[in-house]
C-alpha cells in the first residue's frame, strides 16, 4: 500500500459543486400498479416503484458512512430525497452490512416512522434491524432464494463481496444483490449490491431477466490491486450489464461517499466511454444526478 501511494498519488478530486442535486419527481403516494419509477437519493440507496409498491433499498441518510459520526468518509451531496419526504414505504432491500449501506441511524428511523414496511436481507442480518426496533416482517434469504411480498417476488442474487461491521465479524452475515419483479408481469429490475466482477451475473440474467433496468455500481475501485474482489470498475460494469440481459442501465456507487483512490468525478466517465466503446445504444445509458427519477 506505501509503494501504490508514492508511486500514484491519489488524483485530484473536482470541487463537490459538480455533483448535482435535483428535485425527485416519484409518484406519491403511490405510482400505478403497471409503473416503474427510479431515484437515486446517493451512493447505493435508491426508491423503486414497481408493482404499485414502494420499495427502499441500501438506505443510508446519516453524514458520515462511519461507526461514528465525528470521523469517516463524508457526504459530498445530501440524500436526493430529504427523509421526511419519503412517501409509505412497502419494503426495505438491504443488501449488506458495510456502514457506506447499513446505517444504524437511519435503520431507527425507518422503523419508527415506516413501521409497517417489510424487511428483506442476506442471512444473518434479521436481528440487526430487530434490535433496532423493526417489528413488521424480516425475511433473510440465501443467494437463489426468492419470496412473493405483496405484488412482487424477490430473488437475492450472488455478488462478490464481504461483510464486517468490526474486529472478528467477517463474513458473519451475507451479502447479496436483488432481482424484482412482478409474478406474472413483464416489469423488473436488477441492484447488483456492491460486488466484484464475477462469473454469475450471466445466470442471474437468466434466471431473473430480461430486465428493464440494471442498477450497477461503477465506483469504489482503487487500487486495483486490492479492490478488484470487491468493487467493479466502470468497464467490468459495462460487461456486466451486456451479461445480465438489460435494457437500460443506472450507474449507482459513485459521486457520494469518498472511499477509495479514484477521482470522484471519474467513475461516469469511464463507464459512459466504456458504453459507447461497446457499440451500444446512446439511451441505454442513464446517468442520473441525485434525487433524480426515471420513469420507465
Amino acid at each position: 500500500m506505501l509503494v501504490h501511494r508514492t508511486t500514484r498519488p491519489r488524483p485530484k478530486d473536482p470541487d463537490p459543486s459538480v455533483f448535482q442535486r435535483v428535485q425527485p419527481s416519484f409518484v406519491a403516494p403511490r405510482a400505478a400498479a403497471t409503473a416503474l419509477t427510479i431515484t437515486w437519493i446517493g451512493h447505493a440507496s435508491l426508491l423503486i416503484q414497481l408493482g404499485g409498491m414502494n420499495v427502499l433499498v441500501d438506505p443510508m441518510w446519516s453524514e458520515r458512512a462511519s461507526p461514528v459520526q465525528l470521523v469517516g468518509p463524508r457526504r459530498w451531496v445530501a440524500p436526493g430525497i430529504a427523509f421526511d419526504a419519503l412517501p409509505s414505504l412497502d419494503m426495505v432491500l438491504q443488501s449488506h452490512n458495510h456502514y457506506d449501506h447499513l446505517d444504524d441511524a437511519t435503520v431507527r428511523r425507518l422503523a419508527h416512522t415506516h413501521p409497517s414496511a417489510a424487511w428483506v436481507l442476506p442471512l444473518g442480518l434479521g436481528a440487526f434491524v430487530r434490535n433496532r426496533g423493526v417489528r413488521a416482517e424480516v425475511v433473510e434469504l440465501d443467494w437463489w432464494e426468492e419470496r412473493d411480498l405483496g405484488s412482487l417476488r424477490v430473488g437475492a442474487t450472488p455478488a462478490m463481496h464481504f461483510s464486517s461491521r468490526g474486529i472478528g465479524d467477517r463474513g458473519d452475515t451475507l451479502w447479496c444483490g436483488f432481482a424484482l419483479s412482478q409474478p406474472g408481469g413483464s416489469r423488473r429490475v436488477y441492484f447488483a449490491g456492491d460486488t466484484g466482477f464475477h462469473p454469475e451475473f450471466s445466470a442471474i440474467g437468466e434466471r431473473y431477466g430480461p430486465f428493464d433496468v440494471a442498477l450497477l455500481p461503477i465506483g469504489a475501485y482503487e487500487p486495483r490491486w486490492f479492490m478488484r474482489y470487491l468493487h467493479m470498475n466502470p468497464e467490468e460494469a459495462v460487461d456486466a450489464f451486456r451479461a445480465v440481459n438489460a435494457r437500460l442501465m443506472v450507474p449507482i456507487h459513485w459521486g457520494t461517499f469518498k472511499l477509495t483512490d479514484e477521482a470522484m468525478d471519474e467513475p461516469p466517465r469511464r463507464a459512459r466511454a466504456a458504453w459507447l466503446a461497446a457499440g451500444l445504444p446512446n439511451d441505454g445509458y442513464r446517468q442520473l444526478a441525485h434525487g433524480e427519477t426515471i420513469n420507465l
